[in-house]
């Protein structure tokens, strides 16, 4: 894959996919399909734009009905992403609302089940980061408060309705990040939470593993998403991703296989409280 080359760009939060310039590459035209995913129903959180919105279209191109929850400024990217999916010939739910509010982030699993008859995958996807300012003394109450709750509280809150919910042979794939292993001072917040997720993995597959509920994380490092204009300042975004051994940011089309090949019943059947990293040669250990 070619170098990409970014220029100077901000948005505001949450950010948009058509404002990206080049915009991302969600596997619209690369992602081929091979039937691993046939007759699940999968719910895909920040499935709008982003590693979500390659999740779903991956999803559905394995054969996957899929739900996706955004927040409902990020209408526009949802039903592009909706489009992608009902061109698979798949069922697609929108599931608009913020997770940060306890209430509708627990009611996301039942909707699941009542539109789409069960819910086989939970992708715990949905993020948030802010990179602009310095020192821990930048982070206010309101933004430390805003990338717990959406990173970290809501992941408990979705899974804590989801479980109940699912049967032997279902699998919950969360996010984690190349941040929980090398973290930015930038992101000291944020990546707080992604070394947690990382433990929260690794306790859910043991907690689960006797009803035979799968647990694994996907650690993408630097991907070209809109959190990444919307949240960093100018100067990082224009060398976005060169610190990797592979010299180059990634793409959302190059995680979605990540997440495909952990909730593939057969694919990775004897996988669980793993963290498969798509870094671009960064460890994650």
């Amino acid at each position: 894959m070619d170098t990409p080359s970014f220029p100077p760009q901000q948005q505001h939060p949450p950010g948009s996919t058509a404002a990206m310039v080049p915009v991302p590459d969600h596997g619209e035209e690369s992602y081929r399909g091979s039937g691993r995913l046939g007759g699940i129903r999968a719910l895909v959180t920040g499935g709008d734009s982003g590693i979500g919105r390659a999740v779903a279209i991956a999803f559905a191109r394995e054969g996957a009905d899929v739900a996706i929850s955004y927040l409902p400024e990020e209408a526009e990217d949802a039903e592009d992403t909706a489009t992608r999916v009902r061109e698979e010939g798949r069922r697609v739910v929108l599931l608009p609302g913020d997770i940060t509010d306890r209430d509708t982030a627990q009611s996301l699993p039942q909707r699941v089940v009542d539109e789409l008859g069960s819910l086989d995958v939970l992708v715990n996807n949905a993020g948030f980061q802010m990179a602009r300012g310095d020192g821990i003394e930048s982070i206010t109450p309101d933004r430390l408060d805003r990338v717990l709750r959406t990173n970290l509280y809501a992941l408990f809150w979705i899974t804590q309705a989801a479980v109940p919910l699912m049967k032997r042979g279902s699998s919950i794939v969360n996010c984690t990040s190349i941040q929980a292993y090398d973290p930015s001072p930038t992101l000291l917040d944020y990546a707080a939470t992604k070394a947690a997720i990382n433990n929260v993995t690794a306790n859910l597959a043991t907690m689960l593993g006797p009803k035979g509920i799968r647990v694994n994380a996907v650690a993408p490092g630097p991907i070209w998403t809109p959190l990444q204009p919307a949240t960093q300042p100018v100067e990082k975004v224009e060398s976005f991703g060169k610190d990797t051994p592979l010299g180059r940011a990634g793409q959302p089309a190059e995680v979605a296989p990540a997440f495909v090949f952990l909730a593939s019943p057969a694919d990775a059947s004897y996988v669980t409280g793993s963290v498969l990293g798509v870094t671009g040669g960064k460890p994650v250990f």
